[in-house]
């Protein structure tokens, strides 16, 4: 009889465990899976702009110059203006500025939404996956 309370007691240790096992095992792949989503969204957010953005800048800058008819531009955020030093392009921008990129017209504007400001446009180059911003033109007058 010595032997199956033994053996109980064993198989209840080996269970225990195994359901700690499971719940630690959970625990990491839940914060792990939270912080993979944590990421996307502030990889989302920094990127490119939702349609209802787009069209509320659309309407923000189309009452300081014309814009092309017919096109909802693709709109990116200057997250690290740090980065972007180097391009004559981005010579007046600050991080949170928002840049409008129409392909098929080939243009791209670069505003700032809390001044409710054009900084600069310029021509780009549509050939390459990422359109590129070519020579800018001279920023508008105030």
């Amino acid at each position: 009889m010595d032997f199956n309370r033994f053996n109980l007691k064993n198989n209840q240790l080996i269970i225990a465990a195994a359901v700690v096992v499971a719940v630690l095992v959970a625990a990491v792949g839940g914060y792990f899976y939270y912080q993979s989503q944590k990421a996307q969204m502030i990889q989302t957010s920094a990127g490119q702009g939702t349609p209802e953005e787009a069209q509320k800048l659309v309407e923000e800058v189309g009452k300081l110059m014309a814009l092309p008819v017919g096109e909802l531009p693709t709109v990116a955020t200057v997250a690290d203006v740090t980065q972007l030093q180097t391009q004559p392009f981005f010579a007046n921008a600050k991080n949170g500025d928002k840049v409008l990129i129409y392909q098929n017209s080939a243009k791209a504007i670069l505003y700032d939404p809390k001044a409710k400001k054009i900084l600069n446009v310029a021509p780009i180059n549509v050939g390459s996956p990422s359109a590129e911003v070519a020579t800018p033109s001279a920023s508008p007058a105030p």
